[in-house]
């Protein structure tokens, strides 16, 4: 555990290998065994740490590492007078940062051997160059869950919205690549902000910025059962920044369009990293958010409201990336649903559950596109199953444990979610199952129309059969040697000379290794290096859901209890054992009954929804598929409401992205115009007055003084005539003066 500060160094030093000299010296293999290496080595560390840390009593499982300070005291004024404002390079694991490492480490490493061959068809430069990226991400998502304070935190918090605008537009010529990567970093900008006032409230009530300290403080403080104090005030602003990262209304906007980029990097976005980052806060801070509960409130209400809209919209989607892209939106609407109402270890549990089937059917989906040469349409898919059989039962196994069908590891977490909503609020309870009705039904949806049916994609030479288990090669060229008739930018296709950082000639092969040249011979399955991570994952998603059997299943919740130490004694943890003890005027074994059988009931009713929904599905899509095509051109408005994301985009855009170019335009005018002209015009009559004044100062000024002078020049011609030198003339002046002076003395009398 000494050694936890390695955790987010370790992958950042794969980047710097990768970003220095990858691009321009390493070849795919090299570069991708950096990267691996780099992740296998940190999940080595974490796996150490975490069964040391396993190992202690459960009141002991804390460790703390403290490298050095990074910020000196600084004097700044809190509510309680003036305070050292002071952080350190430290680090914390406890239980819940034990389940986020391993999972960033653990399915981040499943990522990352993946993308090795999903990206082959990428140039040698940019290859690197996305590894590169790839091991930052994990880096700072470590630094993340592993701070012991605040200021740590937003370093890592930062530095995931950084990667995230990297990866997203990383195939940067795409023009809709880019713009999803600006649009990500500009709405988790936003969030940021109510993150950081959030941070800085912290400081002002409590004087720490130490997550331990804080927890300690807030013990103290009662809490804001009927009123919005300042503890709310700081918890609402934390839950901005929660809405930015996480993808909740009204910032969930960004995630969708992060399909841009490559799968890889969707099944990290998704499962492992960034959009867990919003849940991680606040369950890190539970103790501060228990004693805002009408910010809990809000939180669940959010939650369950972006779980519901997203679920709808995904009932429409055709784009196979988007679909799970909604559902990853949903599933997180779950989690915050459960930090809503307390069950912050329920909320831990879905994000662990969630982590395997999410990355399991992402991954799944970029197998499918590789199959497809880069088709994402599931409208142009159909009977894949006979073609990729491993990722057909991959997959299948992903949508069954999103669903919710027992014994799937989303069955449990999900089930302890709903069961938590209907102890606290019925209608939320109610909302959310009917949400867990939608998930079941789009999941398959997309199972139905990518892998059963007809196929519906292009032909291939019918005399050459379809590739299966053949190397990670992709063509887009048909038999009739065109191109495959799909946006070649999906699989990273776009102007890959242009992409190569090698400083070099191009590859001569155009889009890919030399396979390509050859001709699409139709689906095939996905090599060893992308099927062998989704049977792993499918593993994790059977199995990681019996780490935490509820009671009634003959279970003792066992994740609840090893992660309670970190939420410092839920009071949802709380309210579960309450609602299992026996009341005082009541039998225990009636007791227990009563709550098992309520649990029981509401397990039968969520595999009751699931089941429901899958059928749904199959008679649409399967046996029926005109039905929904009857159903779209009867409620065309429903459709296009849902089709169109409720339109939410177009009124950001009609709104605020309007009024900030306006905004924009207007500054630029009022600078050009008023700005611009004061300092033009100050300019002019400057120059203005300079040539006034000196004309004045020729004129007059000078002519002045010139006066002066002549008049003192022709004055003395005067005067010098009587300057005689002979003494009679000044005898007579004076006696003529003495006269002069007498006579009008005389007169004056």
């Amino acid at each position: 555990m000494r050694l936890i500060w390695l955790l987010p160094l370790i992958p950042a030093a794969g980047a710097a290998v990768n970003g220095l000299a990858g691009v321009r010296w390493f070849g795919r293999a090299a570069a991708g065994a950096v990267a691996c290496l780099a992740m296998l080595s940190a999940f080595a560390v974490a796996l150490t740490a975490s069964i040391a840390l396993i190992r202690l009593p459960p009141e002991a499982r804390a460790y703390d590492v403290t490298l050095g300070p990074w910020l000196p005291p600084i004097p700044l004024a809190t509510a309680h007078g003036i305070g050292s404002f002071a952080a350190e390079w430290a680090f914390r694991l406890d239980p819940l940062a034990t389940v986020m490492i391993l999972v960033v480490t653990g399915i981040g490493l499943l990522i990352h051997v993946y993308a090795t061959a999903y990206m082959m068809d990428e140039p040698r430069g940019g290859y690197a160059r996305f590894f590169c990226y790839l091991n930052l991400f994990c880096a700072f998502m470590l630094l993340l869950v592993l701070a012991s304070n605040f200021l740590v935190m937003f370093i890592g918090w930062e530095g995931v919205g950084l990667c995230s605008y990297l990866l997203i537009g990383y195939w940067y010529e795409k023009g809709s690549a880019a713009t999803a990567g600006r649009k990500a970093f500009i709405t988790n900008r936003i969030g940021d902000w109510g993150f950081l006032l959030g941070v800085f409230g912290v400081f002002h009530v409590f004087g720490t910025v130490d997550f331990h300290a804080v927890a300690q403080a807030v013990s103290s403080l009662p809490v804001e059962q009927s009123h919005f104090g300042e503890l709310s005030i700081i918890c609402l602003l934390l839950f901005i920044g929660a809405t930015g990262k996480s993808a909740q209304i009204p910032l969930f906007v960004w995630l969708p369009d992060a399909m841009e980029g490559p799968t890889p990097v969707s099944a990290l976005i998704h499962a492992a990293t960034m959009v867990t980052a919003g849940v991680y806060m606040v369950g890190r801070n539970a103790v501060l958010f228990q004693h805002a509960p009408l910010v809990l409130a809000i939180i669940a209400i959010v939650g369950t409201l972006t779980a519901l809209m997203a679920a709808t919209i995904g009932l429409v989607q055709n784009d196979i990336k988007r679909v799970l892209a909604y559902s990853t939106v949903s599933q997180l609407g779950y989690m915050f649903l459960a930090a809503g109402v307390g069950a912050f270890a329920a909320s831990t549990f879905h994000l662990l559950t969630h982590a395997f089937f999410k990355a399991l059917l992402f991954l799944g989906s970029g197998a499918v596109i590789h199959a497809m040469a880069g088709e994402q349409d599931m409208q142009r898919m159909g009977g894949l199953r006979r073609f990729l059989p491993v990722t057909f039962v991959t997959m299948m196994i992903g949508a069954l444990a999103i669903a919710g069908i027992p014994p799937l590891a989303g069955f449990f977490s999900k089930d302890e979610i709903l069961l938590q909503a209907f102890s606290k609020n019925r209608a939320l309870w109610a909302l959310g199952s009917v949400t867990a009705l939608m998930t079941a039904f789009y999941m398959f949806r997309l199972v139905a129309l990518t892998f059963y049916g007809v196929y519906r994609g292009p032909s291939w030479p019918r005399h050459v059969p379809p590739a299966v288990g053949g190397p990670a090669t992709l063509s887009i060229a048909t038999a009739h040697g065109v191109r495959h008739p799909v946006d070649p930018d999906a699989h990273g296709l776009a102007h890959v000379p242009q992409h190569d950082l090698s400083h070099g000639p191009a590859h001569p092969v155009p889009i890919g290794p030399a396979a390509h040249a050859h001709e699409w011979h139709g689906p095939h399955e996905a090599p060893s290096a992308m099927t062998w991570p989704l049977m792993a994952l499918a593993v994790g998603a059977i199995v990681c859901g019996f780490i935490s059997i509820p009671p009634a299943l003959g279970g003792t919740n066992a994740l609840e209890r090893f992660l309670e130490p970190s939420f410092g004694g839920t009071p949802a943890a709380a309210t579960v054992e309450h609602a299992r003890q026996p009341r005082a005027d009541a039998e225990p074994a009636t007791a227990d009954q009563a709550s098992n059988g309520r649990e029981w009931a509401l397990m039968l009713l969520a595999v009751t929804l699931a089941g429901a929904g899958v059928a749904a599905a199959w008679r649409l899509y399967v046996t029926r598929p005109e039905i929904p095509v009857r159903l779209a051109a009867r409620w065309p408005g429903l459709h296009s409401l849902l089709w169109h994301k409720y339109f939410v985009d177009e009124f950001y855009g009609a709104t605020l992205v309007r009024s900030t170019f306006a905004s924009a335009r207007g500054l630029w005018t009022f600078d050009a115009r008023v700005v611009d002209g004061a300092v033009n015009g100050s300019g002019w009559m400057t120059r203005t007055v300079s040539w006034f004044s000196g004309i004045f100062d020729r004129v007059v000024v000078d002519g002045l003084v010139n006066f002066v002078g002549w008049s003192a020049d022709e004055g003395s011609l005067v005067v010098r005539r009587g300057q005689t030198g002979l003494l009679q003339n000044y005898l007579l002046l004076i006696v003529l003066g003495v006269c002069v002076f007498l006579t009008v003395y005389l007169f004056a009398r």
